[in-house]
């Protein structure tokens, strides 16, 4: 009983005032948005910011949904464990999700990643106007434009990082933080 406490504690501390742990489903994603905008609403948050913190959870939420890779335990059953953490400070929104990537993967992401973090404004909306105009839609139905739209929203850079798995799969973290002002 003891880890409840502790779990309680460290989500205090970390300000974290929503996490989901577990498979992620379009029904799931729904469920989550309408706590962070209860949870929001009962904060009374300005519109304005609610709208972008809004915008940056739905792009991390379906990232998860589209792009997570199943992986294989031991065993041979199939892992769906992806994680979404909302975090409120007197100054910001931290929006953070990790899920698993297969390994083949993460030097495109983080290439993408970069690239987006070395634009300003100007230059992201830019790449969002040429993706919109250039690319084609992928097989799990993606143009490219989630993490260009959390930049764009939030203003500020996209954290991220990847640990290794197993010889395969790494799990990608990612985090956004959204001005309270």
């Amino acid at each position: 009983m003891e880890y409840i406490f502790e779990l309680h504690k460290t989500m205090l501390s970390r300000h974290l005032i929503l996490v989901y742990e577990g498979e992620f489903t379009q029904e799931v994603t729904k469920s989550v948005l309408a706590m962070a905008e209860r949870n929001m609403d009962s904060f009374g948050e300005q519109s304005s910011i609610k709208r972008k913190v809004f915008n940056v959870m739905v792009e991390s939420l379906q990232n998860i949904v589209k792009h997570s890779d199943d992986v294989k335990s031991d065993d041979n059953k199939t892992l769906h464990s992806a994680i979404f953490m909302i975090g409120k400070s007197d100054t910001d929104y931290i929006i953070t999700s990790g899920n698993p990537v297969k390994n083949e993967k993460v030097a495109t992401i983080q290439q993408r990643l970069e690239k987006i973090n070395s634009l300003d404004k100007d230059g992201l909306k830019s790449l969002y106007r040429d993706i919109i105009t250039n690319a084609e839609i992928s097989d799990k139905g993606g143009a490219g434009l989630g993490f260009v739209d959390m930049a764009r929203k939030s203003g500020n850079q996209l954290e991220f990082s990847f640990k290794p798995i197993n010889q395969d799969y790494s799990f990608f973290s990612l985090k956004t933080s959204v001005s309270r002002s």
